[in-house]
């Protein structure tokens, strides 16, 4: 009896390792996995020069709208304030998906998707698929800037 005994102890402290590997292992991906609530907030442009806020659309609950909430430019004729520039349709694949880009600067819209990492949002604009296109990556902000007047 007493040869057996370091063994199953040997069994018990393996066993805790492997569940408290696990366990981290778990907490560590549910950490990192991005949702399609992760994209809703504030985004300061790259070129911060407006804010942009993704919500849930008003006519359309499952989808994720976007609209600049502050412009350098504000009160100018190059004002956006309010301006809808986005909405996707579903979220698939870790990105919002199924939707359209408008740039205001050329006045031409795109096909889009959006993806978040941590405090930085991705937007990928495109015409035909998404390999050919352009990303402008954007920075989570907490307040808005004085400038763009409720419409």
């Amino acid at each position: 009896m007493m040869k057996r005994l370091p063994f199953v102890g040997l069994c018990t402290a393996l066993s805790f390792m492997l569940t408290s590997a696990w366990v981290h292992a778990a907490q560590t991906t549910a950490q990192t996995t991005n949702g399609p609530n992760d994209a809703k907030g504030l985004w300061l442009s790259a070129d911060k020069g407006a804010v942009i806020e993704f919500t849930d659309c008003a006519d359309m609950a499952s989808a994720l709208c976007a609209t600049i909430v502050w412009d350098k430019d504000a009160g100018t004729p190059l004002d956006t304030c309010g301006l809808m520039i986005a909405k996707l349709k579903k979220y698939e694949d870790e990105a919002w998906r199924d939707g359209w880009v408008h740039d205001p600067r050329t006045k031409k819209n795109y096909k889009a998707t959006v993806r978040v990492n941590k405090d930085t949002l991705s937007l990928r604009a495109y015409i035909g698929t998404e390999i050919l296109g352009e990303t402008e990556e954007m920075s989570r902000v907490a307040t808005l800037p004085a400038g763009c007047k409720p419409r």
